[in-house]
């Protein structure tokens, strides 16, 4: 059996990926999506006409109101082919705007129930600032069901839980990003690898934490730089996965053992983490990594937007 089949015993299996039509051989449960996901299918040229269609039906309309109608359409052909949820994000320009965040994410789910589709089936992304935390816990309460993004830490992870968040995506990749270069040559890469991965080890340490206390909150793995990132993390709740690494854990043989039990995680001994606001942003700020990454991403996400923004006002 191949390692993809095998994983999918432990792990739900979500498809990182704004390119649908890639999705069908790998029969994910879920999918999840980003704007640079969505900036990059949109030019390619199966998915130019649909870009080109929306911007089209929707042209007397704000540049803005093309990018949700654009969302939506991707996420009903996604839904098409996953059985499961699609994962629709905010504007990361939003990422400090409580206020702006829900009505947003009110937005996206009324377009996605206009068009048939209930709201159990989607998941709003928001990144896990302070303030997007804060939207999640207004949101979760009328049952929009939120997947925090851009989450790299501990703090954020127990602050999400608190908030009733739905599900967690914790960025594996760009942590061991962050602590490989900031090791430079004292890098080691046998010593950093598996269960001693930097990014692993923080999903395992939250994954615990989750199981220990008895939250319902989701952990999703994200981020994936190589498979042994992904086969370090079978029993995870779930694992978003690109297509190159999907295609990898599908034409490779090979066993695939269980390394994350929730029965572990409740004999253990973990400290509560505190999560009122001075103490989120002291810890979040303690954090060099979590600090950096989390900005960095907010950055890049709305520089994707911003370009997303000019190739539908280059499309009128």
């Amino acid at each position: 059996m191949n390692q993809l089949d095998q994983l999918k015993r432990h792990t739900m299996v979500v498809a990182d990926t704004g390119d649908f039509q890639a999705m069908d051989a790998y029969k994910p449960q879920d999918a999840t999506t980003n704007p640079s996901l969505i900036l990059g299918a949109v030019q390619k040229d199966a998915y130019r006409p649909m870009l080109t269609r929306v911007v089209s039906e929707h042209r007397s309309e704000s540049t803005g109101e093309i990018i949700d109608r654009l969302l939506i359409a991707f996420g009903r052909a996604i839904l098409d082919i996953v059985p499961g949820r699609v994962s629709t994000e905010v504007d990361a320009r939003l990422s400090f705007d409580t206020a702006g965040t829900v009505a947003r994410a009110r937005k996206l789910i009324a377009m996605y129930e206009a068009q048939g589709i209930e709201r159990d089936r989607v998941l709003i992304k928001i990144a896990s600032t302070w303030e997007g935390i804060r939207a999640a816990e207004i949101l979760e309460r009328d049952k929009i069901r939120c997947n925090m993004t851009l989450l790299f830490s501990l703090v954020q992870a127990a602050a999400c839980a608190e908030a009733g968040a739905r599900l967690i995506s914790p960025f594996v990749g760009r942590i061991y990003d962050w602590y490989k270069k900031s090791a430079g040559a004292n890098w080691v890469e046998a010593d950093n690898a598996g269960a001693n991965d930097p990014g692993v080890r923080s999903v395992a340490a939250i994954y615990r934490y989750y199981k220990h206390f008895g939250y319902d909150t989701e952990v999703m793995g994200a981020s994936f730089r190589s498979t042994g990132q992904i086969l370090a993390l079978a029993g995870c709740d779930l694992l978003t996965i690109s297509p190159a690494l999907l295609e990898q854990l599908r034409t490779t043989e090979g066993d695939v053992p269980r390394q994350l039990d929730a029965k572990d995680a409740r004999d253990a001994k973990i400290d509560r983490v505190r999560t009122d606001e001075p103490s989120f942003r002291f810890a979040l700020n303690d954090d060099a990594m979590a600090t950096e990454k989390l900005a960095e991403g907010i950055r890049a996400f709305a520089a994707d937007a911003v370009k997303l923004e000019g190739l539908i006002e280059a499309a009128r």
